[in-house]
C-alpha cells in the first residue's frame, strides 16, 4: 500500500496526481490525514483523507509519498509521529518519496547523505549532503524517490507507478491520461 501524508497546507498537485496515477494503475493508495480527515492545503481546498495518522498501519505501507507545500512541510517535520512512520519505512526498506520542499524532510533526518535527489529550486542548501540534481523532474537512488515540484508531478508519479508496478503500466496510464511530457 502508497501511504501519502497530508499535513495543513500540503501542495495539492503533488498529493492529488500521484495517487490519482497509481489508482489508476491498481495501486491501493490511502490518503493519510496528519491532523484528522479534513485537511486544507496550501490553496485552501479541504481534502478528506481516507485514514488519520493514528489510524494506519505502518506494516502495511510499502511506500511513503510526502508532497511539498512549506506548511505541509512544516506540519509533517514537527509531528513526531510522522517522523517515527518515516523512520520506520527507511529502517525497514521501503520506498520513501517526496517531492518540491519535502525532501528537505528526508535531508534532515540524514536519509539523503551523499545520494543523488532533487528538490524545489532554491532550496538546495536545505539538503545537507545530498547530490543535488538541479534542472531534473525527478530522481531516484536507492529507495529514495525525490521530485523537483508541483509541475513534476505528472513525471513523479509515472515514476511511482513504473517502480510499484512495471514499465509496462506506467506507459498505459500516462497514454491513458495522455500525458506528453
Amino acid at each position: 500500500m502508497v501511504a501519502i501524508l497530508l499535513g495543513t497546507g500540503f501542495e495539492e498537485a503533488e498529493a492529488i496526481v500521484p495517487a490519482d496515477l497509481l489508482r489508476r494503475a491498481g495501486v491501493e493508495v490511502t490518503l493519510v490525514g496528519l491532523d484528522g480527515r479534513q485537511v486544507v492545503s496550501s490553496h485552501n481546498i479541504t481534502i478528506t483523507a481516507d485514514l488519520t495518522l493514528e489510524e494506519l498501519d505502518q506494516e502495511q505501507v510499502d511506500m511513503l509519498v510526502l508532497p511539498g507545500g512549506l506548511g505541509g512541510v512544516e506540519t509533517i517535520s514537527s509531528n513526531i509521529h510522522a517522523q517515527a512512520l518515516i523512520q520506520y519505512c527507511y529502517d525497514h526498506g521501503r520506498w520513501l518519496a517526496a517531492i518540491c520542499a519535502a525532501p528537505t524532510i528526508l535531508a534532515n533526518l540524514g536519509m539523503l547523505d551523499r545520494r543523488k535527489a532533487v528538490c524545489y529550486p532554491g532550496m538546495e542548501e536545505l539538503m545537507g549532503s545530498a547530490v543535488v540534481q538541479k534542472g531534473t523532474p525527478v530522481v531516484v537512488d536507492g529507495h529514495m524517490i525525490t521530485g523537483e515540484a508541483a509541475g513534476s508531478a505528472y513525471p513523479f508519479g509515472l515514476k511511482l507507478v513504473e517502480i510499484l508496478k512495471g514499465p509496462a503500466a506506467a506507459a498505459q496510464v500516462k497514454d491513458a491520461v495522455h500525458y506528453h511530457g
